[in-house]
């Protein structure tokens, strides 16, 4: 997977993204070994600190853990944790905005059940 950033966030967020992101595309299973912040400085050309501090970012949310002398690893059950926090996250980014406009616009919950089918189906 390759690491792009956004020019709008810091890349510390950056690179916590991409690492949940590869673990919930099953780049990295649970109990797997991740990049080292070494390896990601490198690669990325960026500075080892700021690659540090995306990973603790997963490492105090449960998501990454280290083992001494070894590196850092998915932990079990992290998978899951993203998946429900990302769930909730595109609930309130984009479902509550969506359901609001449809409101606005006098969409009935049927028509709207539809129109969400219809670009499961596109």
């Amino acid at each position: 997977m390759q690491l792009k950033f956004d020019p709008q966030k810091p890349i510390f967020l950056g690179i916590a993204e991409w690492l949940e992101d590869a673990i919930l595309s099953g780049v990295y299973g649970e109990e797997g070994q991740v990049p080292s912040t070494t390896e990601i400085s490198m690669n990325y050309n960026i500075n080892p600190a700021t690659a540090l501090k995306g990973v603790n970012l997963l490492v105090e949310a449960g998501i990454l853990y280290k083992r001494r002398g070894l590196g850092m690893f998915v932990a079990t059950g992290a998978r899951a944790k993203l998946l429900s926090r990302r769930q909730d996250q595109f609930f309130g980014d984009f479902v509550e905005p969506l359901v609001g406009e449809a409101k606005r616009l006098e969409i009935s919950r049927p028509n709207l059940q539809t129109m969400i089918e219809r670009g499961y189906d596109k």
